[in-house]
């Protein structure tokens, strides 16, 4: 048994766009609504912003990927209902194909399972180096109170058996079968609370109590305690005394993060010496853990950055690239299926970043699986290796017309990498940023939905 599970690093990550909540009330002719959420684009979705929050915490720790043992992933909503998202979230990281872990779903407390698992695993011996990735990006009904709430983020943690300046301490969970926000069989959208009053007093703030009096008791300096509704998180803190809601940051600027909100809140404010409560809840389940740190924790001054920001955008956009309002007009949908023989045979090429580098002559050859023959010197003996995440535009185009479910305008980049390969992805945005000779790096996005089931693929954005 291990002595101790400490935390070496941590990264995060939120989506591209902010939308008004004054935005959404005046779509529904109210008025008002101060502050913002925070929403995905059409090519972000919880895995994009867990992998990216995952790089994030992986660079600060400064391991070498490969050897991290295992995956613990908690997200109320994975990509596929039924299918490989965490093999393709694990791929896209780089991580072994060797690696264990669990995908953690079906509620908000999702994030706090994925925690455990992973803590319990460095705690029993099973694995050395554990990550744990929290993301959500729900959908709210339209027209919902919940609509001015739900926001998108994602949180990563490296917890290790040896090192670290952070350590978890004790756990407290409390079970109680209620229901809060869910999702039934054959709907797309998250339900809203169907009397707000009644879980305000008798469901929330009640366990947040119970679960603070413990958490009182062992001198907690910083909270992070969940805000569903954007007012439920300060009351909670009020009642229970808290001086330094450290969550505030985070709720402020991505909205409700749902499975992520509970790490998400906390992680910033392991930047220096100090103890963190962080507390998630959902799906009848409340959970807290307290967190231990002596000096500040790798990533950890990082965060506040990396999720502020993002681009303002319209309220009719946001409900197109969420699927609530979908044109009339006739889709081109890809030309093979996603589960086709290309995709699997090229599934590694196109999540790890491989590239085919000439014995005979050192070239890359990107994709290797479309290039038998070097196409530098025409050889044919390969040494497969992982292409690196950052390098210059070449040159591209922006497409002004595209046919659906393309956006335009829609930029193309040939852009040359950092370890000598040229690639030619789609760009981020409408490439109205875009410059030859710009640096960008390589980010993991999702390129389409075909038949039920994201597609995923790398997309360049400006460093």
């Amino acid at each position: 048994m291990i002595s101790s599970i400490n935390i070496l690093a941590v990264g995060a990550s939120g989506p591209e766009w902010r939308l008004d909540r004054a935005e959404i009330n005046a779509g529904w002719g109210n008025s008002g609504g101060k502050g913002q959420v925070a929403v995905c684009a059409p090519d972000e979705d919880a895995l994009t912003l867990g992998v990216q929050a995952a790089l994030r915490a992986l660079d600060a720790s400064g391991l070498q990927i490969d050897i991290v043992d295992g995956l613990w992933w908690g997200t109320s909503r994975p990509p596929f209902a039924e299918g490989p998202s965490h093999a393709i979230m694990a791929r896209a990281i780089g991580l072994s194909a060797r690696s264990a872990g669990a995908l953690c779903s079906g509620s908000t407390h999702s994030g706090m399972e994925a925690l455990f698992g992973a803590a319990d695993a460095i705690g029993s011996g099973t694995a050395r180096v554990a990550l744990v990735v929290v993301s959500d990006s729900l959908i709210p009904g339209l027209g919902t109170n919940y609509e001015t709430h739900s926001g998108a983020g994602a949180a990563a943690v490296v917890l290790v058996s040896h090192g670290g300046n952070a350590t978890l301490g004790a756990r407290i969970t409390r079970t109680n079968p209620y229901l809060d926000r869910y999702r039934g069989d054959g709907e797309t959208s998250t339900r809203d609370f169907y009397d707000p009053r009644l879980f305000r007093e008798e469901i929330f703030l009640p366990s947040m109590q119970e679960i603070g009096e413990h958490l009182s008791a062992l001198d907690i300096n910083n909270w992070s305690i969940p805000d569903p509704d954007g007012r439920l998180g300060s009351t909670a803190a009020r009642q229970l005394g808290v001086k330094n809601l450290v969550s505030d940051f985070a709720n402020t600027e991505l909205g409700d993060t749902g499975a992520a909100a509970a790490l998400l809140g906390g992680i910033g404010s392991l930047d220096g010496a100090g103890s963190l409560a962080i507390i998630g809840a959902g799906g009848g389940r409340t959970s807290a853990v307290e967190i231990k740190a002596k000096g500040p924790v790798l990533g950890a001054s990082e965060v506040r950055g990396d999720i502020s920001g993002g681009t303002s955008v319209r309220y009719t956009a946001v409900a197109r690239a969420r699927g609530q309002l979908v044109g009339s007009g006739e889709t081109v949908p890809m030309g093979v299926p996603p589960q086709s023989a290309q995709f699997v045979r090229g599934g590694d090429e196109m999540l790890t970043l491989l590239g085919a580098r000439c014995v005979d002559c050192g070239t890359i050859n990107t994709p290797p699986s479309i290039h038998p023959h070097c196409i530098s010197c025409g050889g044919t003996k390969f040494v497969l290796e992982q292409l690196s995440r950052r390098g210059r535009v070449h040159t591209f185009v922006i497409n002004q017309t595209m046919p659906a479910p393309f956006v335009a305008p829609l930029p193309i980049a040939v852009v040359d990498l950092e370890d000598g390969a040229r690639i030619m992805l789609q760009g981020v945005g409408d490439g109205s940023d875009m410059e030859i000779g710009m640096n960008v790096e390589l980010i993991l996005r999702r390129y389409a939905h075909e038949r039920g089931v994201p597609v995923y693929g790398y997309k360049v954005k400006a460093l």
